[in-house]
C-alpha cells in the first residue's frame, strides 16, 4: 500500500489544488521501514512513481519494494479548493506482482479547513482464495510548519488503530523526513512501535 512520497506521511488525495496549468512530475524515494496506515510492509523500501495533473484532476502510478515482489499502485480523482476548504475524490487500485498481499480497491474521500484534514477510504480486499472483505478507513491529521500528526484507523472487516508524528523538510533538493508510529495491536506487524527515516525527490517533466 501507497507509503510516503515526499518527506510527510499524507493521504494520496488531499492538498491537490485546482489549476488550470497541467504538469508530469516524476518521484523517487527510499524508507528505512515502509508503513501504510500503521502496519509494516518492508523494512528498508525503495519506490517510485510518476504523476499528472491538469486543472485539479489527477492520474498516476506508484510502486515500491515488498520483498516478494512489487505493490504497484495506481489512482486518478479530482480535488480542488474553496477558500480556506480544500476537497478531493478519486479511486486507488493497490496490486501486487508477488504472493505478498491481495489486490485491494478503494473509494478515497478527503476534506481539509486549514491545518486540518480528513481521510476516507471505502474499500474491497479479494483476500486470495478467501471470502472478499470490505473495509473504512478513517484518518484525522493536522499539518504545520513541517510537523504533522494522525490517528488513523479502521472499522468493519478490518480492525485497528494508530497514531503517527512526523517532521519533514527539504535540504539540498531532497526531501527528508522522520516519522514515529504507534500502533495498537490489532494492526499487522512485527512492531508495535516503529521510528523511521526517509529521502525523495520529485521531478518535475515538461
Amino acid at each position: 500500500m501507497r507509503t510516503l512520497q515526499t518527506v510527510i506521511v499524507a493521504t494520496v488525495l488531499l492538498g491537490v489544488s485546482a489549476t488550470a496549468t497541467a504538469q508530469l512530475s516524476a518521484n523517487v524515494g527510499w524508507a528505512s521501514e515502509y508503513h501504510f496506515r500503521g502496519i509494516l510492509q518492508k523494512t528498508s523500501s525503495a519506490s517510485a512513481g510518476l504523476d499528472y495533473g491538469s486543472g485539479g484532476f489527477y492520474v498516476g502510478t506508484w510502486a515500491a519494494d515488498v520483498g516478494d515482489g512489487l505493490e504497484v499502485d495506481g489512482y486518478f480523482g479530482y480535488g480542488g479548493e474553496i477558500e480556506d476548504f480544500s476537497y478531493s475524490i478519486g479511486y486507488t487500485g493497490y496490486f501486487y506482482t508477488g504472493d505478498f498481499d491481495d489486490t485491494y480497491q478503494e473509494i478515497n474521500l478527503g476534506g481539509g479547513y486549514g491545518p486540518v484534514t480528513i481521510d476516507v477510504a471505502l474499500g474491497q480486499y479479494d483476500n486470495f482464495t478467501g471470502p472478499t472483505l470490505d473495509y473504512t478507513y478513517y484518518a484525522l491529521g493536522l499539518e504545520a510548519a513541517g510537523f504533522y500528526g494522525k490517528y488513523g484507523g479502521f472499522s468493519q472487516d478490518f480492525d485497528g488503530n494508530y497514531l503517527e508524528f512526523g517532521y519533514g523538510t527539504t535540504i539540498a533538493e531532497l526531501d527528508i523526513g522522520v516519522v514515529l508510529i504507534l500502533a495498537d495491536d490489532d494492526l499487522i506487524g512485527d512492531e508495535d512501535e516503529s521510528l523511521l527515516f526517509t529521502i525523495g525527490k520529485t521531478f518535475d517533466i515538461n
